[in-house]
């Protein structure tokens, strides 16, 4: 997941450990050499062709340079059916022992950067340019690396049994020199918010956050975000961020300081039963809108207008079960998506899940879905 936007002001993230062999630590820099990247749970693109990997299981992110920074002002269309069985073919192996993990697109190539895992866990990068999908080496590679502080144990579960240390990266976003980190942490108030100075420095600070969830009915704070984005709302810099069953929140992007616990401004409740899985900004025609996957819900539009228009927060239990209350949003005719991203201006790019379970990939430029 891969956002861009405004600067984040949560704190500073150092502690290099650069993973590789034969190479000594230089603070703030890269090098190269093979890192041990155990998992590729988030990706988000930064300046000058860096890919920043969130590896949850390593409580680790990593800053690639991809090198690819040849500028590209509209790519050609993509349209791949049954992309993960293509997938599969390159790599050798069966379809079910593959899953697609997230997606990213270069802002200057305009290449899709793609992160793929095995079933016995091992990670794997590819680019999707056009119909042709390619194999990324993660050897020999020029990268930096930096370890997230008081992240979950890898053996802690939450009350369901489920591992509390692969939620320790939900979701990345990169503006003005800060890599933008969402995830949980082993404090107290576990829904925790980072902000990396990057080139990657040598602190570490984060903010707890608390949010009002409508559908639940109650002050949370051990949830974490799902999927985030950040835009200027009526003057103001905001972190624009989504959680399970499904609250959208707003929070100050100036009340966000290290150390602080913050409580988000909850301006809508889009139905419970549900989960965000990606949120880009995307401009048409002079009009800003949020757009949001879900797992079981069609993708979700939002005129930040009528963000902009909304006072107050939601602090009271919607009344019965996938209700929804707050900020008005659309239902857009697109079902099942489970990526997403911005191609370029008016475009998406998305992963979508068809009738016969296959998944596709194909670009969209429909001003009809986002004008209407």
């Amino acid at each position: 997941m891969k956002k861009t936007g405004f600067i984040l002001l949560v704190g500073f993230v150092g502690v290099l450990l650069l993973a590789f062999t034969g190479r000594s630590y230089k603070s703030g820099g890269f090098l190269t050499g093979s890192p041990e990247i155990k998992s590729i749970t988030s990706l988000a693109f930064g300046p000058d062709g860096i890919l920043f990997l969130g590896d949850s299981r390593g409580a680790t992110v990593f800053a690639l340079d991809t090198k690819d920074v040849g500028r590209v002002e509209k790519a050609g269309a993509i349209d791949i059916k049954k992309v993960d069985q293509k997938i599969a073919d390159l790599l050798g192996t069966k379809l079910e022992n593959i899953a697609i993990q997230d997606l990213a697109v270069n802002p200057l190539s305009k290449k899709v950067y793609c992160a793929v895992q095995y079933s016995d866990g091992t990670p794997v990068l590819l680019t999707i340019e056009g119909d042709k999908i390619q194999n990324v080496s993660l050897k020999d590679i020029t990268y930096s690396s930096v370890a997230l502080n008081h992240a979950p144990a890898e053996d802690a579960k939450n009350k369901w049994g489920q591992s509390l240390r692969m939620s320790t990266i939900s979701d990345l976003g990169y503006a003005d020199g800060k890599l933008m980190v969402s995830g949980l942490s082993n404090q107290e108030f576990s829904s925790t918010f980072r902000s990396i100075s990057f080139p990657f420095s040598n602190a570490q600070d984060e903010a707890s956050l608390e949010i009002y969830h409508a559908a639940h009915g109650q002050y949370e704070t051990t949830s974490p975000i799902k999927t985030f984005t950040t835009a200027q709302i009526n003057g103001k810099k905001y972190l624009i961020a989504s959680y399970t069953c499904t609250p959208l929140v707003l929070f100050s992007l100036e009340d966000l300081k290290p150390g602080t616990h913050v409580k988000g401004r909850t301006v809508a409740e889009m139905g419970s039963g549900n989960q965000p899985l990606d949120m880009i900004t995307i401009n048409k025609d002079g009009k800003s809108f949020l757009v949001m996957a879900n797992s079981n819900r069609p993708v979700f539009r939002v005129n930040f207008k009528n963000i902009e228009s909304f006072e107050g927060s939601l602090t009271t239990k919607v009344p019965e079960n996938f209700a929804t209350d707050g900020v008005k949003f659309v239902s857009m005719p697109l079902t099942n998506v489970l990526q997403l991203d911005k191609m370029d201006e008016g475009r998406m790019v998305m992963l979508q899940r068809k009738a016969d379970g296959a998944l596709d990939l194909w670009t969209t430029d429909k001003a009809e879905w986002l004008l209407q």
